[in-house]
């Protein structure tokens, strides 16, 4: 949903960016690889530190890597096969980063259970949403489908991690991880029910 949404603004947002980047030679490729190890490393140094305000804005830094690669790719015409796998590996990582750095700080110092097991249901049911739509379009179905996709998932668990750095209750950041949670289920669920009318 937000993709929809974001799609046009974050183009005019970063268009002079990605084109002064191709003209002194950065590739696609070195920016979904730079952006990923941005948020790799701040969801694994700052957030297990208990860091989750400056964690967040670190990994924020580096999260519309996701966004300025495919944008130059496209300005380049060299969108194809290669970065598409290469860009949806990485945001893998970069996803399991996110959750595994929320999950050890409140399993560890952070001393909150509860929260670390929500990070862990949203980070299993979130690969699952994933892993649905990519199985389905390489049999040749189409599940892009969903109330809980990728930016809405990064979106969420970073603004509300950010700002229990602040102070915000941890409750909130636990309500809304089960919210996530049960976005990510129904979403899967959602992709399920699609690929099958396709394969009836």
């Amino acid at each position: 949903m937000l993709n929809r949404y974001a799609r046009g603004f974050f183009t005019r947002l970063f268009s002079p960016l990605a084109r002064w980047l191709l003209k002194i030679g950065v590739s696609p490729d070195a920016v979904t690889i730079v952006g990923t190890l941005g948020v790799v490393v701040g969801a694994l140094v700052f957030y297990p530190l208990g860091q989750l305000w400056w964690g967040t804005l670190f990994i924020t830094a580096f999260i519309f890597s996701d966004v300025l690669d495919g944008m130059m790719a496209r300005i380049q015409g060299r969108s194809g096969p290669w970065g598409n796998f290469l860009d949806s590996t990485l945001d893998r990582i970069a996803d399991g980063a996110l959750f595994a750095g929320v999950t050890i700080w409140f399993f560890t110092r952070g001393d909150n259970h509860a929260i670390a097991i929500a990070a862990v249901v949203c980070l299993v049911l979130g690969m699952v949403v994933s892993y649905a739509r990519a199985k389905a379009e390489a049999l040749g179905f189409t599940a892009n489908v969903g109330i809980a996709e990728r930016a809405e998932r990064l979106v969420s668990v970073l603004v509300v991690t950010g700002f229990t750095g602040l102070g915000l209750p941890e409750v909130v950041l636990f309500v809304t991880l089960c919210l996530l949670g049960a976005a990510s289920l129904v979403t899967v669920v959602q992709r399920i029910s699609t690929v099958y009318k396709q394969s009836r």
